[in-house]
This record gives C-alpha cells, structure tokens and sequence, in this order.
C-alpha cells in the first residue's frame, strides 16, 4: 500500500514539475518581435504546450523584412519554439506592419495568401502591451 502511494505520489510530481516547465517556457516567450522599421510581412501565431494535462498557450506576432513569404517567418519561428519539445505552434493568420519608429507608430493590415487574415485586433494588443508609448492601428483594408 505504502509504495503505491509513493509512486502515485511521485507521478503526481513528476505531472505537476512537468506544466511549471512548460508554463514557464510559454511565459518567457516575447508576445511580440517585429522589425525596428518599414514595411514587411507578419504572422500571428498560437503557441500550445504539449504536456499531458496542460492546455495553455499564448498567441504571439512576429514580423520581419527579410521574409519573402508569411510561411517564411512562421517555418522559422516554429522550428526554433518547438526543437526543446513541449511546444507546438499553430498559424492563425498574417499581414503586413508599416513600423515608424521615429513617428512612433504601427499600423496593421492586409492579409497572407497562404495563412488568410490575421485577427489584427489581436495583433495590435500584443504590439501595444511591446510599445506602449507608440499610436498602434489596424485596418482590414489593403494587401
């Protein structure tokens, strides 16, 4: 009786020790990274633990210049999240982001060919909670 406690006792551990982990590794992810100016294509993406018992996630934007594709910036930021394991990543849409640092503003719009529109609403929250001094704005408007 003894050892069956202890052993439930121990994947009770082990289960519990397991989601800190992958809570943490959601937490530590930026919610936004995007380019420090232009034009340029971005995706927003969810990202889930895969640990049994554990359904969090947290949706992310990323958005860079030196993609040629929506898929381009989603195939990389996938790859890098998930190679520790515990991680996987869902697309849920894009579009493209004017950045103006100087001005201090971002604008949100468009849509991706391959992934559909981005819930922009969504995506601007994630920028505002990242540049909290900056005009954020989307449109649905424009490709």
């Amino acid at each position: 009786m003894r050892s069956a406690v202890v052993e439930e006792w121990g994947k009770f551990l082990f289960l519990f020790g397991t989601l800190i982990m992958a809570a943490e590794r959601l937490a530590n992810i930026p919610e936004a990274d995007i380019d420090p100016n232009g034009v340029f294509k971005y995706v927003l993406i969810r990202v889930h633990s895969t640990e049994e018992g554990d359904d969090s996630s947290v949706d992310i934007v990323r958005g860079y210049a030196w993609a040629e594709y929506h898929a381009d910036i989603y195939d990389r930021v996938a790859a890098e999240l998930e190679k520790g394991g515990g991680l996987d990543c869902e697309c849920l849409g894009g579009g493209r982001i004017k950045h103006d640092s100087q001005a201090k503003k971002i604008h949100v719009y468009g849509y991706s060919m391959g992934f559909g529109r981005a819930n922009h609403s969504v995506a601007t929250e994630k920028l505002k909670a990242r540049y909290p001094d900056y005009e954020v704005t989307w449109a649905d408007e424009g490709y």
